[in-house]
């Protein structure tokens, strides 16, 4: 070995082996002289950054405190957690901008309005936004937030000052509060003392469901596109009004790894809607910056290697897509205080310093680069409305007749990103041709063609799609009442009291809820499994399968009381809701016909734990809890034994490995089915009890080479990775053919349904042939990467949703996931009318 990589060699050693638990002088030095009046991190805490993991409310009182003592900065709260966490924001400048913000965000502001077109490029303060900790378990950058806040609130340095004058700074420090207390809670209680760097050491292993997530277990890195969730949805509120020129996203990945910094690899789309300046000539304009910083202080990292921003829901791409500069950063984590890794320990506090530096580099560049920050922004904004090719798209019309609660909370999405919506009688309309052009384009446009075929993440965000909203591109436009909110979106007529019956629509999004609400008030309800047409308070109204009966002679309440839960139904959920004083039908069955079937109250079981995927669980968790109001019991895997099974009519396994359940407990499970109950699969789980041979139905396996000394081809080690990561279903958008007349098709009105497929579990249609619900249909790519093997080959022709009898129960068999990121509206009632309906849904016998 030569003696220069020798050297580095042994340089990159000590850097990793060193536990530098110094104080702030490790961190800070060059950033004398500090204002004593304002206490430092250490000062506040009582211990040194990196000693131990810090909590967010910790966090919150200090920059309360900066605020506080100090004229350059001031504090908000842009909202709550699930768990009720303030979210925080430090804003920090000079006293004079901080006191002028107003004034300077009204300046600023200008340069997002595409009909007006300000000069003063150097005069204004850059907008950056420096957002840490999306990641619960990635806790380094909210150790790094303070000290960041502390340099800029304290520190007297020239550097600092001449930051402060040409930036306002906005630290959030902690996106994910609830994540983040979860995993520090454990770092902190599994610290040895003196410190344990053992892999294997408990510290370094977190218990289900690990603390990556936020209360309902979802990746908030992944919910800037689909605002789901209570801190997505005030940072977009935030974000809208603030329009900052660089957005920071700070991650940790392996323990043997380095640093990442921007650029990225090659954006994975052929024809990507986010400018080629922003990935390529602003992100080669920040490198160097990081790079310094970083060598400053002898640390290694990468860059163009991993990582993709082609998804535009992450925090380092989102922004993308609003006119700044989003950054990613991405430190090897210590996963606790000390770990040990190929080059010796990585300790806290050294990732929480290149964190820091990281983020003192970013002001630097951004100040720096003030005149080409903005012009970028303006004409971002400018070109959404005036690069806008002839004979195209001039919008989108969309719009579904039979639900309208559907149709509200995707025009909620789109009020959320900013985007305009008109009114057009009874649909809306959505121009291109707008300052949000390209969320337009995220939105409605679909991708057959990619450069890359391995993606870090989806390769399909269509959000109409998730809401299975129809829509049509028109070639001209003719706009009217533009929408500015969703208030008026649903309007239903009023329920009328009636001594004989009411029908609730089953078509319409909240309909589950409602039903739930009325059977926990003690309600008897029955859904229809035919069609019928029925005069009633509104007149002759048709009614579709699955509609609601509310019978009122049936109950064991007076007629007043029934009214008043169903009147408290229709108001709580918005429900279409009629009365009617006649059980004679105009057309189809009759209010006594058999083909009303009385609905028992689901008494769910969710199973959770070591070896269930935590995402998808949290996603029927939070569909239940937020949308339904219905509480499902969480099982632990270890508890599954104790668990009396009887006493629930409905048992959900999500994606898992269930290595836990023994052959007896399998048996357990099945007999449990057989007496009348409902087994419900999603993903990876109808793989398990199709293995299993819980049912008989089969999966389309990839046939295994069986010919000896066949010759294979040749191919370069270097393309390994790709190759094989091209046969990965890493999510993507396919049409389905569903049979709109089963008991999990009701509620829809079209066959033709998009679902989700983020696996590789492939169901051969049933032999039965009433049993397969839902298959892909000829030709059923609707957007997204998928290979050809695995399209023509695997994916055609499968199902996507099966039933299978056991005795007088039933399995229900997802192949994709209904409730994905919780934001599949198109398809989250397949998956509740498997939980309402499921006694009353079984398989005829035929012969075979």
């Amino acid at each position: 070995m030569k003696l220069t990589q020798l050297l580095i060699l042994t340089s990159f050693i000590y850097l990793f082996t060193t536990t530098p638990l110094i104080g702030q002088d490790y961190f800070l030095k060059d950033k004398t002289p500090f204002d004593d009046k304002i206490p430092s991190p250490e000062e506040f805490l009582g211990y040194p950054i990196g000693e131990q993991h810090t909590r967010h409310d910790q966090i919150v009182a200090y920059f309360a405190k900066l605020a506080e003592l100090s004229e350059r900065a001031s504090i908000e709260s842009y909202g709550k957690t699930h768990e009720n966490r303030k979210l925080i924001i430090l804003t920090v400048s000079t006293p004079e901008n901080v006191k002028g913000l107003s004034r300077l965000k009204e300046q600023h502001l200008k340069y997002t309005n595409p009909s007006i077109t300000p000069s003063n490029y150097n005069e204004l303060p850059i907008f950056v936004q420096l957002g840490y900790n999306v990641h619960g378990n990635e806790p380094s950058s909210s150790e790094a937030a303070m000290l960041t806040a502390y340099a800029l609130v304290a520190s007297n340095s020239p550097e600092i000052k001449t930051y402060l004058e040409n930036a306002i700074v906005f630290i959030d420090p902690t996106i994910n509060p609830d994540g983040r207390d979860r995993h520090t809670q454990w770092a902190n209680q599994f610290k040895g003392n003196p410190l344990v760097s053992d892999n294997y050491d408990a510290e370094h292993n977190e218990g289900w469901p690990r603390g990556r997530t936020n209360h309902y277990w979802f990746d908030l890195n992944r919910d800037w596109l689909l605002g789901i969730h209570p801190e997505s949805r005030g940072k977009l509120t935030w974000y809208h009004e603030w329009y900052p020129n660089v957005v920071t996203d700070f991650h940790e990945m392996g323990t043997n790894s380095t640093y990442f910094f921007e650029p990225m690899k090659p954006i994975g789309s052929q024809d990507p809607i986010m400018p080629k300046e922003n990935y390529e000539d602003l992100n080669n304009l920040f490198a160097p910056y990081f790079s310094n910083a970083l060598n400053n202080i002898g640390s290694f990292y990468f860059t163009k290697e991993a990582f993709d921003g082609t998804y535009p829901g992450y925090g380092s791409s989102y922004p993308d897509l609003q006119g700044a500069l989003a950054l990613l950063f991405e430190q090897a984590s210590s996963r606790g205080h000390l770990q040990d890794t190929d080059y010796g320990t990585i300790s806290f506090p050294f990732t929480i310093r290149n964190q820091y530096v990281s983020s003192i580099a970013t002001i630097k560049a951004a100040v720096e680069n003030k005149e080409t920050l903005r012009k970028y922004q303006q004409n971002f904004f400018k070109s959404a409305v005036t690069n806008v090719a002839k004979n195209t798209i001039a919008g989108y019309e969309f719009g579904d007749a039979y639900d309208q609660n559907r149709n509200k909370a995707f025009i909620d999405k789109l009020l959320l990103h900013k985007i305009k919506v008109y009114k057009k009688g009874d649909r809306y309309v959505v121009p291109v041709k707008q300052p949000q052009k390209r969320m337009v384009q995220t939105i409605f446009e679909t991708y057959n063609k990619y450069r890359d075929s391995v993606f870090y993440d989806a390769s399909a965000w269509s959000v109409a799609n998730f809401y299975n909203m129809k829509y049509k591109g028109l070639k001209s436009l003719s706009l009217e009442e533009e929408v500015t909110s969703t208030a008026g979106v649903v309007d239903i007529t009023k329920v009328s009291k009636s001594d004989y019956a009411y029908i609730m629509d089953w078509d319409d999004y909240n309909a589950p809820a409602a039903l739930y609400y009325m059977q926990s008030k003690g309600l008897l309800v029955a859904s229809g499994f035919k069609p019928f047409s029925i005069k009633t308070s509104a007149g002759n109204k048709g009614f579709n399968y699955g509609s609601v009966l509310i019978p009122v002679s049936k109950q064991k309440k007076t007629s007043d009381e029934v009214f008043a839960i169903v009147k408290d139904a229709q108001e709580k959920f918005n429900v279409p809701v009629f009365s009617t004083n006649t059980g004679f039908s105009t057309s189809g069955i009759d209010l006594g016909s058999g083909n009303f079937r009385k609905l028992d109250t689901p008494k769910a079981l969710l199973l959770i734990g070591d070896g269930v995927n935590s995402y998808e669980a949290g996603e029927v968790w939070h569909l239940l809890d937020t949308r339904v109001h219905m509480p499902i019991t969480k099982l632990r895997m270890s508890m599954f034994n104790r668990a009396p099974l009887k006493e629930y009519n409905t048992l959900v396994m999500v994606s898992g490995g269930y290595q836990q359940l023994d052959s007896l407990q399998q048996k357990k499970i099945k007999e449990w089915v057989s007496h009348g109950n409902t087994l419900v699969t999603i993903a990876n789980a109808s793989k398990w009890v199709i293995d299993k041979k819980v049912v008989k139905e089969k999966l389309i396996k990839k046939e295994k080479d069986t010919v000896k000394n066949k010759t294979v081809k040749r191919l370069p080690y270097v393309d390994a990775r790709e190759n094989i990561g091209r046969e990965r279903v890493g999510g993507a958008i396919f049409e389905v053919d569903l049979d709109i007349t089963h008991p999990l098709g009701f509620g829809y009105r079209d066959a033709s349904l998009p679902v989700y497929k983020n696996n590789e579990v492939f169901m051969a249609p049933s032999k039965n042939p009433y049993a397969t619900v839902a298959k892909y249909t000829e030709d059923p790519h609707i957007d997204g990467f998928v290979s050809t093997d695995n399209y023509e080959n695997y994916l055609r022709p499968s199902a996507s949703l099966l039933v299978s009898a056991i005795g007088s129960g039933r399995v229900i068999l997802f192949a994709d996931n209904p409730n994905f990121r919780g934001s599949w509206y198109g398809t989250n009632r397949l998956f509740l009318n498997a939980l309402f309906l499921g006694k009353h849904i079984y398989v005829p016998k035929v012969r075979e």
